[in-house]
């Protein structure tokens, strides 16, 4: 198995890159994280009729600034990885190529600039710089009970949606064209709408008996919102909470691995040394 020769430009560019465990590491996510917050700003500022009017030119110049700068970096994340496709189809690396494209895409799709603002989602790398581990451990956890209650949910849902679609045949047999309820599509809209006790009031039942099933069905709405909240809770009991860092693995970029890991839970590739020593620091 191929692994960093630690005198390398690659390995030292991916500790500083990549890891926030080391000094250099943490001060470089520092730096990027207030790009990244001073890029929205701009962004959002630019987007105030009587500031985009005014301070235009600066605008425009700032966020090139800012793209270039993204640009290297995402150049070097790339550059730095052992395994460059898996960086560039993981979560961050996609977020982070996202992150530089709409100010390039803006020279041909006029206001897509304004997409900038998806940079905010950068800001979960926080976690990581400030070395705040009890937030992995916590994201964790959250991530292995929500996995754990995809298949109770799946089936909720499923049970929630012939639900809506009954009641809202029903109520386009009850009420008709006359009330609103001019098609089954649009009955189950109606039925969702009340179901999730949003209640807008756009159609409303003015039948006696058509009123009497809104009655049933915004009552059960209260009881159906509590329903996923219990099986996330039980698992979320259920889930094991384990000590660990923030280091990265090579291979396939998953965050947060117990502290004395050798190998990647995601997927069994050899963990850097460097990192475990680097988590002590």
């Amino acid at each position: 198995m191929a692994t960093y020769n630690s005198d390398t430009l690659k390995h030292k560019l991916y500790s500083i890159i990549f890891e926030a465990e080391t000094p250099a590491g943490k001060a470089f996510d520092i730096m990027l994280l207030l790009l990244i917050i001073a890029s929205v700003v701009v962004v959002s500022l630019e987007s105030v009729v009587s500031l985009r009017r005014d301070y235009l030119p600066l605008f425009q110049t700032l966020e090139w600034i800012f793209t270039i700068l993204f640009t290297i970096e995402y150049i070097l994340r790339i550059y730095s990885s052992e395994r460059p496709l898996k960086y560039v189809f993981s979560f961050f690396g996609i977020i982070d190529f996202l992150a530089i494209v709409p100010t390039y895409l803006s020279l041909f799709v006029l206001g897509s600039q304004y997409l900038l603002v998806i940079r905010v989602f950068r800001l979960l790398r926080i976690a990581r710089v400030f070395r705040l581990t009890s937030f992995v451990n916590e994201g964790q956890v959250l991530s292995k009970a929500l996995r754990a209650s995809m298949t109770k949910i799946t089936v909720f849902l499923g049970v929630v949606l012939m639900m809506v679609i009954v009641v809202g045949a029903l109520m386009y047999v009850i009420e008709g064209r006359e009330s609103g309820y001019t098609s089954i599509p649009k009955s189950i809209y109606w039925a969702i709408v009340t179901l999730t006790t949003v209640g807008f009031g756009d159609i409303t039942p003015v039948t006696p008996l058509g009123q009497l099933l809104a009655s049933c069905l915004m009552i059960m709405g209260y009881g159906i919102i509590a329903v996923p909240t219990g099986i996330v809770s039980v698992e979320l009991a259920n889930a094991e909470r384990m000590n660990t860092t923030t280091r990265v693995c090579p291979n396939c970029f998953k965050e947060g691995h117990s502290l004395t890991a050798n190998f990647c839970d995601n997927c069994g590739y050899e963990l850097h040394r460097e990192e475990a020593v680097g988590s002590n620091i």
